[in-house]
């Protein structure tokens, strides 16, 4: 019986790609890829030649009979295009059923962007909190964010550049315009990590381009909330609104109820009102 190795892939420079990984992508005859355009890049640099089949979060399942049968016979590897397999990525699907069916699943560690992120950010590190990419609407992602900052703990998120800026007006609104490091494009010929306020960071990223990893220093809990409101205000006030809207009220006097009741601002509960009526 062959081996699962999961391996972390650089994300940026190849060059960071590890000895043990190098010879362990040229030894398997499965490499397992998100991308198999992206992945065979990476075995050119290496000249390695196994045989390449497309593993990602949509075709996984699909793809899971034959990895298992390779699986009999020798080695294959699990890689992403870029970092580790299931940190914000697919591939935690494929580790279970692989483990689940008695075979050993072993890891090959990488390159992080969360990691590398955090060792030039100059926030404590000790501790921190991983939230991958923020929700889309707006009130959940306030709420993701207050939320995580309630622990007073570092936090680290990824975002796209054509998002970026609404999140950074985000995290300047709801957690009172916090020091935090925007890193672009980690390991790559235009890298760069800007410190500074959150607002700031704002019109510095005027045209985002890139990848971004954005990590947030920790923030005191009285200060990680919307309007002054814990988390649980927030909260509680989308399930109001749910609860009203399903009762067939209105929007103007569910929003006013909610507002009386919650003692959020109504620019916030209005938003919560619609976001939540998607």
């Amino acid at each position: 019986m062959g081996t699962l190795f999961v391996i972390g892939t650089p994300i940026g420079n190849l060059e960071d790609i590890t000895v043990r990984a190098a010879r362990i992508l040229g030894s398997v005859a499965v490499v397992a890829a998100e991308d198999t355009r992206v992945t065979r890049r990476l075995l050119n640099h290496l000249d390695a030649r196994p045989r390449l089949v497309s593993c990602n979060e949509h075709n996984w399942s699909r793809r899971l009979p034959a990895l298992l049968e390779a699986l009999e016979s020798g080695d294959v590897a699990l890689v992403t295009d870029a970092g580790s397999p299931g940190i914000s990525d697919p591939g935690a699907g494929v580790v279970a059923a692989v483990a689940d069916a008695g075979y050993e699943v072993v890891s090959v560690p990488g390159v992080s962007a969360v990691s590398a992120a955090l060792s030039v950010a100059g926030f404590p590190a000790d501790r921190f909190v991983f939230l991958g990419f923020l929700p889309r609407r707006r009130a959940e992602r306030t709420a993701a964010l207050t939320e995580a900052a309630s622990l007073g703990q570092t936090l680290v998120i990824f975002e796209a550049p054509h998002r970026l800026r609404a999140t950074l007006s985000d995290i300047a609104d709801a957690l009172k315009d916090p020091p935090l490091a925007v890193c672009r494009e980690l390991t790559k010929l235009h890298e760069e990590v800007w410190r500074g306020a959150a607002s700031d960071a704002v019109g510095h990223f005027a045209e985002p381009r890139g990848e971004f990893t954005i990590v947030v220093g920790p923030v005191s809990p009285e200060l990680a909330g919307v309007g002054g409101e814990p988390t649980i205000t927030v909260n509680a006030a989308r399930e109001a609104l749910v609860q009203r809207r399903a009762a067939g009220m209105r929007g103007r006097e569910a929003v006013a109820e909610v507002v009386a009741a919650t003692g959020l601002s109504r620019r916030v509960v209005y938003a919560l009102w619609v976001e939540t009526g998607g």
